[in-house]
């Protein structure tokens, strides 16, 4: 196959825990062609969607991946968007709206990982909130606005003392701080900040019970769980994400949580989310992580295994049964028109 990972730029993978990383090195290890490029090295040329990309070498494929990164070579090249197989887009958020433009036009002809519209209804918290939970089992109860005047009524007229205020298109653990009724006090400025010049969405959620031990991170692939992990925030931090100084531990996925992917699976999946990150609390589901989500060397890490080899075996699974379609129809309309003779 050929594959290309729209990304961030090479020299910033971390080489000892890049998600990324793993894919690139599982799809050269197979064989497959890989070029990566960054979403501004996306370009048109003469009505056809091209990108500047690095085309990794051919050769002998290291089992360490840091090694991989350190010694892989690269050619330059102008190549066709819609000559590839498959392409991953990995870049990190927030989402690069034209560039999904630029992916629009090979579509039809190449299998995108996650689909373009998935992507784009589903790049920011305000998905995850609107998500079908009519008997409120998977979902915290959530407040998006703008409006000062309403969100602090939300807060008064709460039954919880406690609540997570966030900005809406916030990721990474950015801007996640706990409030509580009896600092009310200082709400109005802290949504003066983060609302702005009526610029910006602002989150109010249910405070969930036990978040302070942290969340956990689930990885689905075609709308089933295939690893997971308990990340637990620093003392004294409400925040679990790794780059926000939280840790990694082994998880087993409970029932609750079980469910929780059962219920929101074929969903996602029905928008082209194919591959994405769940961070759940308490069985409850706090966002879904559509862009680059991270997370598969730690599981593998605690699990010992390689998740990066359940996300290839399903793209050439995909890619396979579009090539058997495509001949078989190319066979019936040959019979069709040598019946014509």
């Amino acid at each position: 196959m050929k594959i290309c990972f729209v990304m961030y730029p090479w020299e910033r993978v971390e080489a000892e825990n890049d998600s990324t990383l793993r894919l690139i090195h599982e799809a050269a290890s197979r064989g497959h062609t890989v070029a990566i490029t960054t979403p501004s090295n996306l370009t048109m040329r003469d009505s056809m969607a091209i990108a500047f990309c690095n085309v990794l070498k051919k050769g002998e494929v290291s089992n360490n991946i840091p090694s991989f990164y350190r010694k892989a070579e690269f050619n330059n090249a102008e190549l066709p968007l819609a000559g590839f197989d498959v392409i991953f887009m990995r870049a990190n958020p927030p989402l690069d709206t034209m560039a999904l433009n630029f992916l629009d036009s090979v579509r039809d002809h190449t299998f995108i990982v996650n689909d373009i519209d998935g992507l784009r209804v589903a790049n920011n918290k305000l998905y995850t909130a609107s998500l079908p939970d009519p008997n409120k089992e998977f979902i915290p109860v959530t407040h998006v606005s703008k409006n000062r005047e309403y969100l602090e009524r939300v807060l008064d007229e709460s039954p919880h003392e406690r609540m997570i205020l966030k900005p809406l298109n916030g990721y990474g653990g950015k801007g996640v701080i706990l409030i509580e009724k009896s600092a009310k006090s200082s709400v109005k400025s802290l949504l003066d900040f983060y609302i702005g010049d009526d610029q910006n969405y602002v989150i109010l959620q249910d405070y969930i019970e036990g978040a302070e031990e942290g969340d956990v991170r689930i990885m689905l692939l075609n709308g089933e769980p295939i690893g997971a992990m308990r990340r637990v925030p620093a003392e004294g931090d409400v925040r679990s994400n790794i780059h926000a100084g939280g840790r990694e531990v082994k998880h087993v996925l409970t029932k609750q949580e079980l469910a929780l992917c059962k219920h929101i699976g074929p969903k996602l999946v029905r928008d082209g989310l194919y591959f994405v990150g769940l961070d759940v609390i308490n069985g409850k589901l706090v966002e879904v992580n559509v862009l680059s989500p991270g997370g598969i060397t730690r599981i593998n890490r605690l699990n010992r295994v390689k998740l990066q080899r359940d996300v290839l075996d399903f793209v050439e699974s995909v890619v396979m049964a579009k090539e058997v379609g495509i001949t078989r129809k190319n066979d019936f309309r040959k019979v069709i028109a040598d019946a014509a003779y």
